[in-house]
C-alpha cells in the first residue's frame, strides 16, 4: 500500500494535532520525522519538519479533514428556533429570543 504526505509542519504539537484529527475521523495515519528536528542544519529543513501520511486511497478525506480542522469552518449551521422562528447562528444552542433550547 503507498502513503501519502498531507501535511508537514516545524511545530510537532500541530502535526500531532492533524494526526489525532484523521485518527478520530477513523483515518490510518503514520507519523514521521517526529524526533529529526534535532538534525535541521546537517540536513535540509524540508526533510525535518514532522509529516503526517496516509494510505494513498484516504488522501481526499484527509485534506479535507485537515482543511476543516486548521479553517475552524467545521462550526454548525445557522438553524431557526422551532418554537418562535427566529433565525440564529449556528454556534448558539439555545434561542436568545425564547430560550427554546436547538433541536
Amino acid at each position: 500500500m503507498s502513503y501519502v504526505r498531507v501535511f508537514a509542519h516545524s511545530n510537532s504539537l500541530l502535526v500531532s494535532h492533524v494526526r489525532n484529527v484523521l485518527a478520530a475521523a477513523g483515518v490510518p495515519v503514520e507519523l514521521r520525522n517526529m524526533v529529526l528536528g534535532g538534525s535541521a542544519g546537517e540536513l535540509p529543513l524540508g526533510e525535518c519538519e514532522p509529516e503526517v501520511w496516509v494510505a494513498a486511497h484516504n488522501r481526499e478525506r484527509a485534506e479535507a479533514l485537515i482543511h476543516t480542522a486548521m479553517t475552524g469552518s467545521s462550526e454548525a449551521p445557522d438553524w431557526r428556533c422551532s418554537h418562535c422562528g427566529e433565525a440564529l447562528e449556528g454556534a448558539f444552542e439555545t434561542c436568545w429570543c425564547c430560550g427554546t433550547p436547538r433541536d
